[in-house]
């Protein structure tokens, strides 16, 4: 499919950008959904969870169990939800089957999802891409010109090693590096407010310096933000003045002044060797 044809599907929108981690389970979809409702303050954003094997971009904004997106012809319009424009796997398949797909499947799922999605004139479309340096990230790179990518680690030595592997990734198929999120930085007790880095510190301003990059935020392994996202009402919207926010509010902030100052690229030509 010629690049125009591809990218007619996407509607109008200006800034596309990729949050991504090398491991699960540092908090990287989290980190999507609070960078999209932070960037939504004064930006028309839009969020595809492409995380085919373990879509969680539904349960994190609230929408209901067994919600489908409405079809306007032959493509899918977005849901709306605490104001972003959303659409993910978890609308189309039983969240609770598993799905057990070979590679070719997965980029055709993905590419639709993203081609077939009638978005809505956009400042930013957020992309919380799956775990790892696969498929999904390759065929995104290919396929659309991607403004940035924000790197999602937790300061354990383990998840830097998987996040040193992202910033590579995305380095050979030039897609630009905005930053690092170095998540769950100190542990806030919910009784007394006592911080502690729990995970390590410094990890992070290691891995940014290494790289030449900024950590665009460190965000808090506070309670408040986990009990928000089970509820499915992110703590941006749940408690808008929580000292936790403001870790979201300079990721967002770091986010557009980078978009400011960069325009997004022609999509790149990648070979294998």
């Amino acid at each position: 499919m010629a690049e125009a044809d591809f990218l007619s599907g996407l509607g109008q929108i200006e800034h596309i950008l990729c949050v991504a981690s090398g491991k699960g389970g540092v908090g990287k979809s989290t980190t999507a959904v609070n960078l999209a409702l932070a960037l939504a303050r004064s930006h028309r954003v839009g969020v595809l969870d492409a995380d085919i094997y373990g879509p969680s971009i539904p349960t994190l904004l609230g929408v209901a169990p067994g919600a489908r997106p409405e079809i306007d012809g032959k493509r899918m319009v977005p849901i709306r939800a605490h104001g972003l424009q959303c659409n993910s796997m978890g609308f189309l398949v039983d969240q609770s089957t598993a799905v057990v797909w070979r590679a070719p499947m997965i980029i055709s799922a993905f590419n639709q999802i993203l081609k077939d999605t009638a978005w809505e004139e956009l400042d930013y479309l957020v992309v919380d891409l799956p775990p790892g340096t696969g498929d999904i990230q390759l065929s995104l790179s290919q396929a659309v010109r991607v403004g940035g990518a924000v790197i999602v680690t937790t300061p354990q030595n383990l998840a830097l090693l998987d996040a040193r592997r992202g910033i590579e990734m995305f380095r050979k198929v030039s897609v630009p590096v905005i930053g690092v999120v170095e998540n769950m930085n100190m542990h806030i007790c919910s009784q007394c407010g006592h911080a502690e880095a729990i995970f390590g510190a410094g990890a992070g301003d290691r891995l940014a310096e290494d790289f030449g990059v900024p950590v665009l935020a460190r965000p808090a392994l506070d309670p408040a933000i986990r009990e928000a996202s089970d509820r499915g009402e992110p703590l941006l919207v749940a408690d808008p003045g929580h000292p936790s926010n403001q870790a979201w509010l300079d990721l967002a902030h770091a986010v557009a002044a980078h978009c400011g100052e960069n325009a997004p690229q022609p999509a790149p030509t990648i070979s294998i060797a």
